[in-house]
C-alpha cells in the first residue's frame, strides 16, 4: 500500500541527504523503515548488490542533484519521462524514483519484508505543479465525499465512509511526516494523499452497497478519480524542496 511505499521514503530521504539535512546512514535507516533489508542492483562501479548506505554514497558521487517520485498506473504514467524500458519497469511496479544529474531511475521489487532496487537509465521528469496537484486533490475529496454519500456508501463500510466524508480527519495521522527540509504544506498534502490512497484501495476491493451496475460504476469512477488525484498530489509533495 502506498501509504508506506518504499519509493516515497527513498525520494524524500535522498533529498534530505542531498540538502545536508542528514547523512547517508540516517537516510538509509529511514528508507529501510520496518523492512528487513534493502539492496540496490546496477549501481555503476559496484558489480555486487549494494547496501543502502553504499548505494546512496555512490549515487551522490555520481552527481545526483535531486530525487523525484513516480507513481504510474496504466493510462496515467505520472512522474515518468522515459525511456520505454524504464517506463515499463516502473509501470509494472507502480512506483519508482528518478535521479536528476546521472539521469537514473530506481525501481523497487518487494520480496516479503525486503526490497531490491534495480537501477536503470531514466529521463528526469518535468517539475510537478504542487499548487495544481494540491487543488486537484481537494476537489477530488469534495467530489468523493458528496458522490459516495449519495450512493449511501455507509451501508457497506461505515469506517471508510466516515474517512471520506469527514475530510477534516484526513492527513492528521502520526507518522505522516516527510523528511527534514519539506515545507509544512507539502507534509500535510502528502499525508492527505497517503490516506486517500489507502481509502481508495480498501474501498475498491468490492462493490460496497451498490445495488445496480450503474451505482457500482459510479462508485468505482469516483474512487479511481480520488486515487489519481492523490497520486499526483503525493508526487508533487515529494518533489525536491526549494533548496535543491
Amino acid at each position: 500500500m502506498l501509504t508506506t511505499s518504499a519509493s516515497v521514503r527513498f525520494t524524500v530521504w535522498t533529498n534530505a541527504m542531498l540538502t545536508g539535512a542528514c547523512d547517508p546512514d540516517t537516510a538509509a535507516l529511514k528508507i529501510l523503515g520496518d523492512d528487513v533489508g534493502h539492496h540496490v542492483v546496477g549501481v555503476a562501479g559496484h558489480p555486487e548488490p549494494a547496501t543502502l548506505p553504499v548505494a546512496l554514497n555512490l549515487l551522490r558521487a555520481a552527481g545526483t542533484k535531486q530525487a523525484h517520485l513516480a507513481l504510474p498506473v496504466p493510462g496515467d504514467p505520472i512522474g515518468l519521462a522515459g525511456p520505454p524500458t524504464f517506463n515499463e519497469a516502473a509501470l509494472e511496479s507502480g512506483e519508482a524514483v528518478l535521479l536528476t544529474g546521472p539521469e537514473l531511475g530506481l525501481v523497487p521489487s518487494y520480496v516479503g519484508p525486503a526490497v531490491q532496487w534495480t537501477v536503470l537509465p531514466a529521463t528526469s521528469p518535468l517539475p510537478a505543479d504542487f499548487g495544481e496537484a494540491d487543488r486537484g486533490l481537494r476537489l477530488a475529496l469534495i467530489d468523493a465525499a458528496e458522490s459516495l454519500a449519495d450512493l449511501d456508501v455507509a451501508r457497506w463500510n461505515p469506517e471508510v465512509a466516515d474517512a471520506l466524508i469527514d475530510i477534516r480527519k484526513i492527513g492528521r495521522g502520526k507518522g505522516d511526516d516527510l523528511a527534514p527540509g519539506y515545507e509544512p504544506r507539502a507534509v500535510k498534502t502528502a499525508a492527505t494523499a497517503r490516506r486517500c490512497l489507502a481509502i481508495a484501495d480498501a474501498a475498491l476491493a468490492d462493490d460496497g452497497a451498490a445495488v445496480t451496475g450503474a451505482e457500482a460504476d459510479a462508485r468505482r469512477r469516483t474512487l479511481l478519480a480520488l486515487a489519481a488525484a492523490a497520486r499526483r498530489a503525493l508526487v508533487a509533495a515529494c518533489a525536491p524542496p526549494s533548496s535543491l
